[in-house]
């Protein structure tokens, strides 16, 4: 038996990059995971990716756990009421871990993540950041909703917020995107306020320089052929695959501890050190930044015992 064999989760935003890899790493061990987004078979992606959250279904399974794919628009707040609704019925009422990676990322301009192209916001257009918004922020909002009112019963859980930097600030890819990414951090916060009193804890957790399906192709190589043509430094050799993050998040979710670091940004390179997981090839990437919190209104490094 795996070392969450019996516990239920609901990864959002589980279609493909991190998501997936979550899920996948639940999978390993032993996890009944809800694997849910907005591409299914017959019903692919609207901006050309053909994964989808049956795949990753399918892949929990064969890893050991049980994969349960539903199709859930987590921008449409009924549509996730009725997914917990679910997974009330089906299970009993027990639901263990939430991991919110739900992504605007697409929504946006990909001229924004290119240096040459990138504009201020004020020559974007602002229904379409907002778009972007309602997905990086909106939707995880929505989905730890109705999460928590299964978690607090139970007086047991883990809301993990899944982000690009375990800081809060500028990030080159914008205005919208900073705004998306650092919610990430400062929603992990202030649901650890409201969720402490009843033994759930929140976190923020990113992945560090992430090998996502977009990344290879993106450089033509495949999951088993990116280290073929390193230059010395480049930067991709610490690259980590998607399955990394997973094992971090499996790693908070056996902590018995864990509500010891509620509201804390953590990242998966420094946990991988702590808790002592490693990549798919044996590898611990680095991390982005040190553990880091809120305190008494500013944002600083936690101290090692995670106490706050």
């Amino acid at each position: 038996m795996g070392a969450l064999t019996g516990r239920v989760a609901v990864v959002a935003g589980a279609t493909r990059g991190a998501g997936r890899g979550i899920a996948c790493a639940l999978g390993e061990a032993g996890a009944t995971v809800y694997c849910t987004g907005r591409s299914v078979r017959g019903r692919p992606s609207s901006f050309g990716r053909p994964e989808t959250v049956d795949e990753t279904a399918e892949l929990v399974s064969a890893a050991g756990g049980v994969g349960i794919a539903v199709q859930v628009d987590h921008t449409e707040p009924e549509r996730v009421r009725a997914l917990f609704d679910r997974v009330d019925h089906e299970q009993e009422g027990r639901l263990d871990l939430l991991v919110n990676d739900m992504s605007g990322n697409d929504q946006l301009d990909r001229g924004m993540f290119s240096d040459q192209d990138r504009r201020p916001f004020w020559e974007n257009d602002p229904e379409v950041d907002l778009l972007a918004l309602d997905v990086g922020i909106g939707a995880h909002f929505t989905t730890s909703h109705y999460a928590a009112r299964l978690m607090i019963k139970n007086r047991r859980g883990l809301i993990v917020e899944i982000g690009d930097g375990n800081f809060v600030g500028y990030n080159n890819a914008g205005v919208a995107y900073s705004l998306m990414r650092t919610s990430a951090v400062v929603l992990g916060h202030l649901l650890a306020e409201e969720l402490r009193p009843y033994e759930v804890a929140a976190v923020s957790l990113t992945p560090g320089f992430l090998r996502s399906e977009e990344m290879l192709e993106a450089l033509s190589v495949t999951e088993d052929t990116w280290r073929d043509n390193l230059a010395p430094g480049d930067h991709f050799a610490n690259s980590e695959s998607p399955l990394y993050i997973g094992r971090a998040v499996v790693a908070l979710a056996t902590d018995s501890q864990v509500l010891a670091r509620t509201g804390h940004a953590l990242s998966a390179g420094f946990l991988a050190r702590e808790y002592g997981f490693t990549d798919t090839d044996g590898s611990q990437p680095p991390g982005y930044r040190p553990e880091s919190r809120f305190q008494d209104g500013l944002f600083t490094h936690a101290t090692p015992s995670c106490q706050n």
